[in-house]
């Protein structure tokens, strides 16, 4: 392996009620990824609880925690301990009544580096989100580990192609995509579901595509209510090839090697950030342009 290759490690796995139990399996999971040789893992959107967000309810505003904070605090440590660059994806109270779905990053040294907030907020029957979160105001980040500028962004904002163009604008050499997503446990046609998976992952592999950049995304697995987690998280390379993928229906640390010297290489050849007519996209902060 190259000085330029960087081994990811995605936790794709269930969650139970317990968040302390939650905790201790990503841990585990970690470690385990890290013995394979990780140098950055991703964990899952919200992976310390359920996916909570199917109802409207005031209970799960007790899952919420600071970032940084007490989660945030134990990761360092082990991120420290091993060497290796940790994306969490948290339930964050930034102050009484106000609260984000953001990710933190911890850096190989146990240095926290700063987090991101999620920015596109989805109100979908089963992801009623727009009832805990606030929308993100930090901006789209990026952030500079030990191995590779990364670019987190979370699962509803893999559906919108200016958030990984503006993340990418930053330097971000992968982008990552903590994410919750799945079936209705009600949609049992299989060509319905085919087709909601393959958008799900067309999206994200044109946004490696476009902006010659490796995309990284990290799906939970299992049934929580109403829902049905579809896992096969996956890591694209910046022509939308598949380098690793993960079962449907299987907990899996899934591994995969990004070669970050091809960037270039690839640019080079699809030279789509040269050729973009900047002075042409004002429009693109409007609405809709009514005609």
């Amino acid at each position: 392996m190259s000085n330029s290759t960087v081994t990811l490690g995605l936790v794709q796995m269930t969650c139970s009620t317990d968040p302390e139990s939650n905790l201790e399996k990503a841990i585990h999971n970690i470690r385990e990824a890290a013995t394979q040789g990780a140098q950055i893992i991703g964990l899952q959107e919200l992976f310390l609880s359920r996916y909570f967000c199917q109802t409207e309810s005031y209970e799960p505003f007790n899952l919420a925690e600071a970032i940084p904070g007490p989660t945030t605090g134990k990761l360092s440590l082990l991120a420290k301990e091993l060497g290796v660059v940790i994306i969490a994806s948290l339930f964050e109270k930034r102050t009484q009544g106000l609260y984000h779905n953001t990710a933190a990053v911890i850096d190989a040294d146990g240095s926290y580096l700063g987090k991101y907030r999620k920015m596109h907020i989805p109100d979908d029957p089963g992801f009623y989100e727009k009832f805990y979160f606030t929308p993100g105001d930090l901006g789209y980040k990026t952030f500079k580990t030990r191995f590779a500028t990364i670019g987190v962004l979370i699962c509803w904002d893999q559906w919108f192609p200016e958030a990984a163009r503006l993340t990418a604008l930053q330097g971000a050499q992968i982008l990552f995509y903590p994410t919750a997503i799945g079936w209705g446990t009600q949609d049992s046609e299989r060509a319905v579901r085919n087709a909601q998976h393959q958008a799900w992952e067309c999206i994200q592999r044109s946004h490696a595509i476009s902006n010659g950049a490796f995309v990284a995304s990290i799906n939970r697995v299992g049934n929580e209510g109403d829902l049905e987690f579809w896992g096969q998280s996956f890591v694209s390379s910046p022509f939308g090839e598949l380098i690793s993928k993960a079962p449907k229906d299987e907990e899996r640390i899934l591994m995969a090697e990004c070669d970050l010297s091809q960037i270039d290489i690839y640019r080079q050849h699809w030279p789509f950030l040269r050729d973009r007519r900047i002075e042409s996209y004002a429009n693109l902060t409007q609405r809709f342009l009514d005609t």
